[in-house]
């Protein structure tokens, strides 16, 4: 078991059948390195490619193929005509909060008997609130559009049924047996749902019941495309593949991010101190975090206020308070990530387990998430950081890739009060006094049930290039690959048998400069946090590199850069 993620991992070079790449090639006129990344992820013929490399925004579905869809759109028509109040509801995290935002945008220019609600993370928790329905019934609402949750919600919207308040439920999460008895669900993960791409977000599915509703109603062709930068954020944040429909609406949802953004995203990028263009990475690690930090550590209503602002200085107001809520999450994150590390190395077993179990009452509820995720990064084993909720014990679990950790959750649920979550991530509460008996259980059945090789990180790799075929030409057509994201993501590449030109250093303590050449080609990378692996390019022996390719700017000159993975040396087995 390695101490930490940096000392080992196994590298894996994806393959591609070599006639449908020489094909492709033929057909494209392009360098065969990336004909074979396109055919390893299912681009083999120049329809296909040109479809991915020129989005067409009129190749989306037809909404109406979704199930239910026209009950939903009947429903919302007579609200509107017989000036019921509608709410629309929503989850507090980015997929939740800009799918309420964009419904609202939407909805409220056809209707003003209209408010949004997000329910609180700590009081009320996710999904579906008794407190939201009831603020619902107190105020005279009759019709509750529920966006990124509400599949689960069986019982509350039975409730609310009962209080005379119909439900729409607009969902991506996979359903159970059993549904809610709501007006129209719209969720193309129904089993009898014929829509033909599953893997919308929340966020991604009210965009659908949008288009409908403004076909129904021949309202102009542009307004459900109005706020595509907020569903593209949507995308990037919930980790949904970049696929299909998906890509389609990122890509045009970058571009209006880019040229006429949403009030917010303007203030939250400005706020960022990004000055170039946005890509799906900004929006993943600039954007997403601070909306995110709104729910985490306060209330995310604010998220949805300054979406739906009328004015920069609106949006400014409400982004400034989410770059402090972020702050104070980075804070929390960092310090409780130190805890939790000096914790587990105190525990004399910590070599020897294969999960990773800490609590501590006084953490901060908002980020034990991240802070799971941040201790993979250092042991990499399934992780499960608790703290203090109530009377009770309450966290966050992360998983490796490869391995189920919703099963090894639920084998321990003698233990546990409440659980849920997928095969990569879950939630759960217990009582104080089980905590003991809880993490034991857990480390007995992962040490049990965990294939040896998933507890080492594994890279893998596109392609293996040579340093030649490195040019601007080759990169200028990869950026043509954006956005990246799951099943889209950005190439990684191997090349083998490099040597130090004699000028790589350490910088920042924790950082290589690496300046590195093979056959008389020279490239320079970065290599973050690598500083443990300098031992490899003394005395220029050659090393095998893994990386991905790079833009550096400097002093307003750009030139090609290696962002470093990792190193091994070039006679160690790649495969190890």
């Amino acid at each position: 078991m390695p101490e930490t993620s940096l000392t080992s991992k196994r590298w894996r070079i994806l393959e591609a059948d070599t006639k449908k790449v020489s094909v492709l090639q033929q057909e494209l006129g392009i360098n065969a390195i990336i004909c074979k990344i396109l055919v390893q992820r299912g681009i083999d013929n120049y329809q296909k490619a040109k479809d991915f490399f020129r989005p067409d925004i009129t190749a989306i579905h037809s909404p109406w193929l979704m199930k239910d869809m026209r009950k939903a759109v009947e429903r919302i028509e007579k609200a509107i005509g017989n000036q019921e109040k509608v709410l629309v509801f929503g989850d507090y995290d980015v997929d939740g909060t800009t799918a309420v935002a964009s419904m609202y945008l939407f909805l409220r220019k056809i209707h003003d008997q209209l408010e949004f609600y997000i329910p609180h993370r700590y009081r009320e928790g996710y999904g579906v609130s008794k407190a939201g329905i009831e603020y619902a019934k107190e105020n005279g609402f009759t019709l509750i559009i529920s966006l990124d949750c509400g599949i689960k919600s069986t019982e509350l919207i039975a409730y609310a049924k009962d209080l005379g308040i119909d439900f729409i439920v607009c969902d991506h999460h996979l359903p159970d047996e059993t549904l809610p008895p709501a007006v129209a669900i719209l969720n193309p993960k129904q089993k009898d749902c014929e829509y033909p791409y599953k893997e919308l977000c929340g966020c991604g599915v009210g965009f659908k019941l949008i288009c409908a509703l403004a076909d129904h109603l021949s309202l102009p062709d542009h307004f459900p495309f109005e706020n595509l930068d907020l569903l593209a954020t949507a995308i990037a944040a919930d980790i949904v593949p970049i696929t299909d429909e998906n890509r389609i609406l990122a890509y045009h949802g970058l571009k209006k991010a880019n040229e006429n953004p949403n009030y917010g995203i303007k203030a939250l990028t400005k706020l960022s101190g990004l000055v170039k263009e946005l890509h799906i990475s900004n929006l993943v690690f600039m954007i997403a975090p601070r909306v995110n930090a709104a729910g985490r550590m306060d209330d995310a209503s604010k998220a949805v206020e300054m979406f739906i602002a009328d004015s920069e200085e609106a949006a400014m107001h409400y982004a400034e308070m989410l770059h402090n809520d972020n702050t104070d999450r980075k804070e929390a994150d960092k310090s409780i990530t130190a805890d939790a590390l000096e914790m587990i190395i105190k525990n004399e077993d910590w070599k020897n387990r294969k999960s990773t179990v800490v609590y501590n009452p006084n953490w901060h509820k908002g980020v034990v998430g991240i802070v799971a995720s941040r201790i993979i990064e250092t042991y990499y084993r399934p992780t499960i950081v608790l703290t203090k909720s109530g009377d009770y014990a309450a966290g966050s679990a992360r998983s490796v890739p490869g391995f189920n950790l919703y099963e090894a959750i639920h084998a321990c649920r003698e233990y546990l009060l409440g659980y849920g979550g997928h095969f990569a991530a879950a939630g759960m509460t217990l009582e104080t006094d089980k905590i003991e008996l809880f993490r034991e259980k857990f480390e007995e059945v992962v040490s049990s049930t965990i294939k040896p090789e998933l507890l080492v990180p594994e890279i893998i790799i596109d392609a293996e290039i040579s340093f030649k075929e490195i040019n601007q030409i080759f990169y200028d057509i990869l950026c043509q690959m954006e956005p990246f994201g799951p099943e889209n993501l950005r190439p990684v590449f191997l090349t083998r048998s490099v040597t130090d030109t004699g000028y790589s250093k350490i910088v920042k303590e924790d950082h290589i400069r690496f300046s590195l050449k093979k056959d008389d080609h020279t490239i320079t990378g970065i290599g973050f946090n690598m500083a443990d692996k300098f031992e490899l390019l003394k005395d220029k022996k050659p090393i095998d590199i893994v990386f991905k390719l790079d833009e550096n700017e400097w002093n307003g000159t750009k030139s090609l850069q290696l962002r470093m993975i990792d190193i091994k040396p070039a006679d160690k087995d790649i495969n190890i």
